[in-house]
């Protein structure tokens, strides 16, 4: 069953640099998982509540996979970069057959 990451930058990048550095270092992850990124900072329109200031979905095959991933270390060694340059919030959900 595929797997939704979603990435909410709930407010405006405060350190851009940091966040060069994220995407600086995700791109050159290496894991072996196979994931699709569907959206990745698309114009966004609030139809109920705040409306996020960024947001990133990447597929995957199974929850396991987006765990998987998540946890890499390489992975996790790139994720204070982002936690540096804004507030986000990140979720996985499940999605159908």
């Amino acid at each position: 069953m595929p797997a939704f990451l979603i990435v909410l930058r709930e407010e405006p990048v405060v350190d851009a640099a940091a966040l060069a550095e994220y995407q600086r270092q995700t791109r050159e992850i290496k894991s072996g998982i196979k994931l699709k990124p569907l959206v990745v900072y698309g114009a966004t329109e609030a139809l109920e509540g705040d409306k996020p200031d960024g947001v990133i979905v990447l597929e995957f095959a199974t929850v396991e996979d987006a765990k998987t991933w998540y946890n890499n270390p390489d992975y996790q060694a790139a994720l204070p970069h982002r936690l540096k340059a804004a507030k986000h919030r990140a979720f996985i959900v499940e999605g159908r057959p």
